[in-house]
């Protein structure tokens, strides 16, 4: 059986394939999210210090005033931003749907149900159908708030390796549909008003 196996001549990958490979490899080479935010933090506050010295011709058109830079490394600008650190972090409106979600989607996940929920729709599927349904899922995901950013981008990428696919390709048509559907949905939602 090796011996059939070692036989096989190797299996061609379409350029689509290799660039996606590129991307992946780029990608995996980023540091984690909270390393860039923190990154991004010390950036900023360092770009304060030092463009707080600096005058712009820029007016406020409100108050008629010179724009300045405040310096976010004072004492009174670094006690501010520990004293309001929850009240920032817990004013984040989309939080709370996110939480709920990340800790459904982990229940979901330890207990198979997302592994046999992908299993029986890709088996119900047709594969030249699979992008069109995801999109559409996508899509209509908004009806849950926020959460389609953070569910059916992912769950993208599984269900497209699931199928043999390409993940960056499914997380890519997810991210599309996600994204025309944030405030133009079939169905309507949290954000539409009369």
């Amino acid at each position: 059986m090796s011996n059939q196996a070692a036989n096989l001549p190797p299996q061609k990958t379409s350029g689509m394939d290799r660039f996606l490979n590129l991307i992946e490899k780029a990608g995996n080479k980023i540091p984690d999210p909270a390393i860039l935010f923190f990154w991004a933090l010390i950036i900023v506050w360092v770009c304060s210090a030092i463009l707080s010295n600096v005058s712009f011709d820029l007016i406020n058109p409100r108050t008629g005033a010179p724009l300045e830079i405040t310096n976010l490394l004072t004492g009174d600008a670094l006690a501010h931003f520990l004293a309001n650190m929850v009240t920032t972090f817990t004013g984040f409106a989309p939080l709370g749907i996110v939480l709920v979600a990340m800790l459904g989607v982990g229940v979901a996940d330890s207990s198979g149900f997302i592994n046999t929920g992908l299993k029986k729709m890709l088996n119900f599927t047709p594969a030249k159908l699979l992008t069109p349904m995801l999109i559409l899922v996508a899509i209509v995901s908004h009806t849950a708030a926020d959460a389609g950013y953070v569910l059916v981008i992912p769950l993208g990428g599984i269900i497209f390796h699931a199928a043999g696919r390409h993940p960056l390709a499914g997380i890519a048509a997810a991210f599309a549909g996600v994204s025309g559907g944030f405030s133009a949905n079939f169905i309507p939602s949290g954000i539409d008003h009369y």
